[in-house]
């Protein structure tokens, strides 16, 4: 008999083993999330339950996005202007309504795994740092900060708390920056040297005085909530939703709202840092015939920037960027014959075998003269994102279930945040045109930094010869609001 228990014991452990696993895994699988890990913790078997701050407009189309992963429920809304969120609360209607994005992480911070952030330029950053240190991933719309310091900041955050993230410029992940990228590393057009990216932005008022008239708040927006961190101003017609992007105060400009879409092919398959070094002509404006207006709280109506990168293994030595806004466009390449299309917004790479053309988003690639597009052979190498341009969302969505580390993303923060940085490091340029300094008789002033090449100190974050643009770099919050760190 005992010899048929010793028999018996090893297939009555192993039943035991696995009838006390089962129950363990289904007693796990249905304990709140809350409860299992602390930070960043999401079960495997659950979607990821979202957040939205700024809901309206392209926060709408951000979560319509998020969610047409099919990894996601969009279980919290919150925005300062319950008219802006209107079709997100009707096309969500099982999601739980804020105003306050504080409140919010205040009260359901143990039921969001993710926090979407669609919000203006100026808030993105306190808002996406206090989603981060309560450990939840987040998807930020470009650019990603409104201040230099903020986007390091950023980027430090999401490591510190391992939590993935994604910028919202979707090109990113597009099938076209690829294609520059297998064409650029078969040696199509050799070693890159020049850069030309422009615009037709702003297609909002810059280069004007601030209204000498308010207005009435409408009693769905929140004003107070709306300008969080910027200094406190009456309210204005017209500023909300759209035309703040051409204030200082909330925007950045048209390199804010365009460069991450056509700074960023380059950026990312040239390999590029920061830059060393930015100068820049402004459009004028002129309050009457004979006078030049002076509107520093607002941005210029058209700039010229260039950037200069320090080589890579992808450059012939240092490379020269030329963003350019407002209509102004660069020289067109002989390559094109006269009725070929040069495109409103695009980027032009030009190298010492050839160039390489794409509309935004890095859509659009071809090679000049176009006629080499149809002979085209090219084996596509570079990794894919399946779904192409949407498929930034859902990249994303996957990531942050599967948790950090663990995916390859287009946009991280680690790469999201130098591309801001460089963006804001142009917009140092331009405001420092209108930067006025005492004439030493005292009579007057003048302007410096038109006649200027600024020189960047990327680790100290500082122009190291015109001080007075350092004050950009890093803006005083108003009262009551804070980053946090």
């Amino acid at each position: 008999m005992t010899e048929e228990v010793n028999n018996s014991a090893p297939d009555n452990s192993r039943r035991n083993f696995i009838k006390t696993t089962a129950l363990a895994a289904a007693g796990f699988m249905i304990v709140p999330r809350h409860v299992l890990g602390g930070k960043g913790f999401l079960a495997p078997s659950d979607r990821l339950q979202v957040a939205g701050i700024g809901v309206g407009g392209k926060g709408e189309s951000d979560l319509t996005g998020v969610f047409s992963s099919g990894k996601s429920d969009i279980a919290f809304l919150c925005d300062v202007d319950d008219r802006r969120a209107a079709n997100s609360v009707k096309r969500f209607p099982q999601a739980k309504y804020y105003k306050d994005y504080r409140e919010m992480l205040d009260k359901d911070a143990k039921n969001i795994d993710a926090v979407v952030i669609s919000t203006p330029d100026h808030n993105h950053a306190m808002q996406a740092m206090a989603a981060m240190q309560l450990g939840k991933h987040v998807y930020v719309q470009k650019p990603l900060t409104h201040d230099i310091y903020e986007a390091r900041a950023l980027t430090e955050a999401a490591k510190k708390y391992k939590v993935v993230t994604q910028m919202g410029n979707q090109g990113a992940s597009g099938e076209g920056v690829r294609k520059l990228q297998d064409w650029l590393d078969a040696g199509l057009i050799g070693k890159v040297h020049t850069v030309y990216c422009w615009t037709n932005r702003p297609v909002w008022p810059q280069g004007i005085q601030w209204p000498a008239t308010g207005g009435n708040i409408p009693p769905e927006l929140d004003w107070d909530l709306w300008l969080g961190s910027a200094p406190y101003k009456p309210y204005v017609e017209k500023l909300v939703p759209f035309n703040w992007r051409g204030w200082w105060d909330y925007g950045t400009g048209a390199i804010g709202d365009m460069g991450c879409h056509l700074v960023e092919p380059p950026f990312r398959i040239l390999g590029l840092d920061t830059p060393v070094s930015v100068e820049c002509s402004v459009g004028s404006v002129y309050v009457d015939e004979f006078k030049r207006g002076y509107f520093p709280e607002s941005c210029p109506p058209s700039s010229h920037v260039i950037m200069t990168f320090e080589k890579t293994n992808k450059t012939k030595g240092n490379l020269q960027m030329h963003w350019m806004d407002g209509g102004i466009k660069p020289e067109r390449p002989e390559e094109l014959l006269p009725n070929e299309s040069f495109g409103d917004n695009g980027t032009l790479f030009i190298g010492t075998k050839g160039k390489m053309l794409c509309d935004t988003y890095g859509a659009n690639p071809r090679l000049l003269p176009l006629t080499k597009n149809a002979s085209d052979r090219t084996r596509p190498k570079a990794k894919r994102v399946p779904g192409d341009v949407e498929g930034h969302y859902t990249q994303w969505a996957e990531a942050a279930i599967a948790g950090y580390g663990k995916i390859e993303l287009s946009s991280p923060f680690e790469i999201a945040g130098p591309l801001t940085e460089t963006l804001l490091i142009a917009n140092l340029a331009i405001r420092g045109i209108d930067v006025q300094r005492p004439n030493a008789n005292g009579k007057g002033v003048s302007y410096p930094g038109r006649d200027m090449k600024l020189l960047w100190d990327k680790q100290n974050l500082r122009v190291t010869n015109f001080d007075e643009v350092n004050q950009f770099v890093k803006r005083e919050y108003r009262q009551g609001w804070s980053l946090g760190v």
